[in-house]
């Protein structure tokens, strides 16, 4: 990882040692659920642009913001920030101060930050792991043979090309060539990291040298969080030493199914998954599954079959053509609410899907995410609850239970429950989510100090 003005720091990751056994006791692990086990400043970040006039460019904290004085583009909280960042910013500055005022695409400003970094001594920096262990940029995949292979990435790096050398243009030898640029931009696409509030709404993208050893799985054991810019990796498992061949955090969204995954994997990152949840013909009929017809089963049938495998009730044509349009329905409207969920398309689909999808069918797992998100954006705390108990279930199985979202999801049900004034529900929500996000984000986190704590005090005194 990276220290500011110097080409190497000391890691903050977790000591290597050695396992010694004792005769007739067990291991205890050297690796414990819930230690962090790696900390990491970024190589290169940039704020994504809806933020630009909200958030700091540098600590990334939303609060009020002003220019910077030349190039107008990017803002700052305070003066120490300005300061900060100005390392990297003044050799963009002049460039954004040239496009200015027009909005620079977010991946074409993350490529001239490395161009840019790298031309001025980043190719040196290396990122730290272990104590020994580190990458430089350079030692990142990028993927090259396969991008040159892919006409959407080819068509998108082509547009890229042109925004930097229209910016460039007073200096146009600091652009790449296009081979070069290529694997500059293949290591971004591939080893980047989505920067994450503490709502887990993405604000920035950044590269980590040396968190990009980690591999993905779609049941990992452990997660990355961010404090501002700096990630943080942590246990959510035991394990019996810093192992990073064996250490492995997800990659994408694990609310899809087993074919939706592999094929997000593939399209991204350019390998297939071969992890037993993917190639688990059992989990994706459970994620797709109907609600059995008879009430006293309840099991998730395939409305493909003629009976339930359970209770041998009897799967009608009826059944089947509702399962098929209220799939139908939901597949169309949560395309169109990608970016805003409407409450009202929500209900819809929910009452199309009510005594026919399994309450652990992932896109009505998805539908009730979108509705509970929904409702607390229209402040309907009674739909919210509702829709937030329901999804407990599906992001306990598919997220798992050492996952920030659970937290989260846990978090959000304490503060509705406390603000209707059920304090001893609160509490146990409250509870549940310091449970969870101790393990992922440590005691410490600005997440836990200034959110669940306070709220945690406030329930245990209204519950007594």
């Amino acid at each position: 990882m990276e220290k500011y003005g110097s080409t190497a720091s000391s890691p903050k990751s977790a000591p290597r040692s050695s396992l010694k056994s004792q005769p007739g006791k067990k291991m205890a692990p050297q690796i414990k659920r819930g230690q962090r086990i790696l900390t990491e400043k970024p190589f290169a970040f940039v704020l994504k642009s809806q933020y630009r006039l909200e958030r700091c460019d540098n600590c990334l904290e939303a609060t009020k913001v002003l220019k910077c004085s030349n190039c107008r583009y990017v803002s700052y909280c305070n003066r120490a920030c300005q300061m900060q960042a100005w390392a990297q910013h003044k050799h963009e500055c002049p460039f954004l101060k040239k496009v200015h005022p027009r909005i620079v695409p977010d991946a074409a400003r993350m490529l001239c930050r490395l161009i840019l970094r790298l031309e001025h001594g980043g190719d040196l920096i290396r990122g730290y792991y272990t104590e020994h262990g580190s990458r430089k940029f350079r030692d990142l995949m990028s993927h090259y043979a396969e991008i040159k292979n892919d006409p959407m990435r080819l068509e998108h790096l082509d547009s890229l090309h042109a925004v930097l050398t229209d910016m460039m243009a007073d200096s146009p030898s600091t652009v790449p060539n296009k081979t070069e640029l290529m694997s500059i931009y293949g290591r971004l696409i591939t080893n980047g990291f989505n920067i994450l509030d503490a709502e887990m709404n993405s604000i920035a993208t950044a590269i980590y040298l040396g968190v990009s050893i980690t591999d993905h799985s779609c049941q990992p054991n452990a997660v990355a969080t961010f404090e501002g810019n700096e990630l943080h990796v942590h246990a959510i498992e035991d394990m019996e030493c810093l192992d990073w061949s064996k250490i492995f955090i997800s990659y994408i969204d694990l609310l899809n199914t087993p074919e939706q995954r592999r094929m997000d994997l593939k399209e991204h990152y350019y390998f297939l998954c071969v992890c037993s949840k993917c190639t688990d013909a059992k989990e994706s009929k459970e994620m797709l599954a109907a609600l059995c017809p008879n009430r006293n089963c309840g099991v998730g049938i395939n409305v493909e079959r003629t009976n339930c495998p359970r209770c041998d009730a009897g799967i009608s044509p009826k059944l089947r053509n509702a399962f098929n349009e209220a799939m139908t329905l939901t597949l169309h409207n949560l395309e169109n609410m990608k970016d805003v969920a409407y409450l009202d398309v929500c209900k819809v689909c929910l009452d199309k899907q009510t005594g026919v999808f399994h309450p652990l069918n992932v896109w009505y797992v998805k539908t009730l995410d979108s509705a509970f998100e929904a409702a607390i954006e229209v402040g309907k705390w009674a739909d919210a609850l509702n829709y937030g108990q329901r999804l407990l279930p599906g992001f306990q199985k598919y997220h798992g239970p050492w996952n920030p979202l659970l937290g989260l999801l846990h978090l959000k049900l304490g503060k509705i429950q406390l603000y209707e004034g059920h304090a001893k529900e609160a509490l146990h929500h409250i509870d549940e989510a310091q449970r969870i996000l101790t393990v992922t984000h440590g005691r410490d986190h600005r997440l836990l100090t200034e959110q669940l704590y306070p709220l945690l005090l406030q329930a245990r005194h209204e519950s007594n």
